[in-house]
């Protein structure tokens, strides 16, 4: 997030060069970029001729234009989003994105200590990011930083979850009031007190030290991305 003060900007820089630091000793591999365009830029370097991509659901992807890089002739791309698809032949995009050479997300939160906090409905976002993929590459903007765990939950719970089910049209309590119906009702990171059949928060997914090297890739970008 860019300013016109050169004491805010280097403050940022120093956060997300923490971040960075904190990813890569937990074995993932980070990049520090500074605009949208760089992110795409950052992106594309992680793909190769006739990969195959699967991606999650993102608002951030969208902000960057992935969607269009990944439709290139060069690639596989497994698109979720192609319009006339049945919903068993979505279902079946979203089986073959777990085994893509591939797989493009953003993350709900990251730490400044090194973890990706994620939460998800169906959970075909964070399966792939668990395994599957050969390469998870997320991008995220600094929006996503928060100091530790504590804090992720509290940025799922105000921000990205309220914002995702607007953004889906989905009838949740959090879509109606801004807020997690769970917040003031203990600290386990499970939204309680939402029986919505629209529910987008089902699984949750703490991405600590890897156990294979560098399989995930964060590409961290000094402008606010996504929710």
């Amino acid at each position: 997030m860019e300013s016109n003060n050169p004491h805010l900007n280097r403050i940022l820089e120093q956060q997300l060069e923490r971040t960075a630091k904190a990813l890569r000793e937990n074995r993932m591999e980070a990049v520090v970029v500074g605009t949208k365009q760089e992110a795409r830029d950052a992106l594309e370097r992680y793909l190769f001729p006739g990969c195959t991509i699967g991606v999650g659901g993102s608002a951030t992807l969208d902000e960057i234009d992935a969607l269009t890089l990944f439709r290139s002739p060069a690639y596989r791309f497994f698109d979720r989003y192609t319009e006339g698809m049945t919903d068993e032949e979505r279902k079946q995009i979203f089986r073959e994105a777990m085994f893509a050479d591939v797989f493009a997300m953003s993350s709900n939160a990251i730490t400044e200590t090194g973890l990706l906090y994620n939460v998800d409905g169906r959970c075909n976002r964070v399966a792939p990011l668990l395994y599957g993929p050969q390469s998870v590459v997320v991008v995220a903007g600094c929006n996503k930083i928060v100091p530790d765990l504590p804090a992720a939950v509290a940025r799922v719970m105000r921000v990205a979850a309220p914002a995702n089910a607007v953004r889906l049209g989905k009838q949740t309590p959090c879509a109606t009031t801004g807020i997690c119906a769970g917040i003031g009702k203990g600290d386990f990171p499970i939204c309680e007190g939402c029986q919505s059949p629209d529910r987008i928060c089902s699984g949750y997914v703490i991405s600590a030290r890897q156990l294979v090297p560098n399989r995930i890739k964060v590409i961290l970008v000094a402008e606010p991305l996504g929710f």
